[in-house]
């Protein structure tokens, strides 16, 4: 089950992503119509199993994670943990971008813009890693 996609996650990862995409914030239901629609030109997956966590996001080609956080993320025991998440999943080579989900409610377009733009910005780096290679 745990693909390299994955990053080894287990049974109880899965189930709980299951569990996540079932019950997105009004946030992330918002964001997924707009990713979902195949607008990036990439496949993006919502509720996504890696290792031990659940990312709200994550183009795989890219290795980009999309998180959306609430009001929760400002509580200083949870904003440190997001810093050792982020400080995990970079150590498997993603890359993390986040929004409030004030910005993604309020402010959609630019959010589709800053993820089309990093988008494009990874795209550019894995043309040079290749021309390099």
């Amino acid at each position: 089950m745990a693909t390299s996609m994955h990053y080894g996650a287990k049974k109880k990862t899965f189930q709980f992503a299951s569990f996540l995409r079932k019950n997105l914030t009004e946030a992330e239901k918002l964001l997924w119509e707009r990713l979902r629609n195949k607008s990036m030109r990439l496949r993006i997956k919502c509720q996504h199993p890696a290792w031990i966590y659940v990312l709200d996001f994550y183009c795989h080609p890219l290795k980009l994670v999309i998180e959306v956080d609430g009001s929760i993320h400002l509580v200083e025991e949870i904003h440190q943990n997001d810093l050792d998440r982020e400080i995990n999943l970079m150590s498997f080579g993603l890359t993390i971008i986040r929004f409030t989900n004030n910005e993604v409610l309020y402010e959609i377009e630019d959010v589709i813009k800053r993820i089309e733009y990093k988008i494009q910005e990874l795209e550019h780096q894995i043309h040079f890693k290749d021309v390099d290679n």
